[in-house]
């Protein structure tokens, strides 16, 4: 399987994207999410804000403090319903 090919999943315990090293969900992880849970947002956010709590954990523990800020907005910013 080719670097382009690869499916953009989490690098655990860094929370970085395996096929292209953006902070993961990178914008083709979240793209694949939404058409993977098209028919039910709200199943799509309690995945995320599962792993959010996952990633705040592991993050903190790397960094021996506070995880990141920003991470309600990393996993769940973009994918709450608009409008």
């Amino acid at each position: 399987m080719t670097r382009a090919n690869r499916p953009h999943l989490p690098m655990r315990p860094l929370w970085r994207c395996r096929a292209c090293g953006a902070e993961w969900p990178c914008q083709p992880a979240r793209l694949s999410l939404l058409v993977e849970y098209r028919d039910d947002r709200t199943a799509l956010l309690v995945y995320l804000g599962t792993l959010m709590a996952e990633a705040a954990d592991q993050l903190a523990q790397l960094n021996g403090h506070a995880p990141p800020e920003n991470l309600g907005d990393r996993f769940l910013g973009w994918a709450r319903p608009r409008g």
